[in-house]
């Protein structure tokens, strides 16, 4: 199997980064792995303190459980709040886990020409 297509799987389906330490392009996996872990951290955090609200809100109302309370009591805090921030998280842990993907492939491409050039020069 090709470096390129080693690299993009490992960072498309294990964990984007995981395709640069393959080719061993630390600082590059450093730099996604970071992005990823804070974008993670971020919508981990505003997901938690929504869930948080719905919880409050519920023991407020009689602290009654049932699906239909929480489905409720979900809708109604996820709309009225700015839940700008978990959307701007996904979206750039989806972009940042398409780029590291991307990346890992054409650095891939590059070091399968690099092995291709230097086995010519052997024969």
């Amino acid at each position: 199997m090709k470096n390129s297509l080693k690299a993009a799987l490992l960072s498309g389906l294990v964990f984007p980064g995981v395709g640069q330490i393959f080719l061993k392009q630390y600082k590059r996996a450093a730099v996604i792995i970071i992005a990823i872990v804070v974008s993670l951290t971020v919508v981990i955090m505003e997901a938690t303190q929504l869930a948080l609200a719905i919880m409050d809100k519920i023991m407020s109302e009689g602290g009654t459980i049932d699906m239909e309370t929480i489905s409720n009591a979900a809708t109604q805090a996820y709309t009225t709040s700015s839940n700008q921030t978990i959307d701007l998280g996904l979206l750039s842990l989806l972009l940042f886990w398409i780029i590291a993907t991307i990346d890992a492939y054409i650095m891939g491409k590059k070091k399968d020409k690099e092995e291709r050039s230097s086995l010519n020069y052997k024969i």
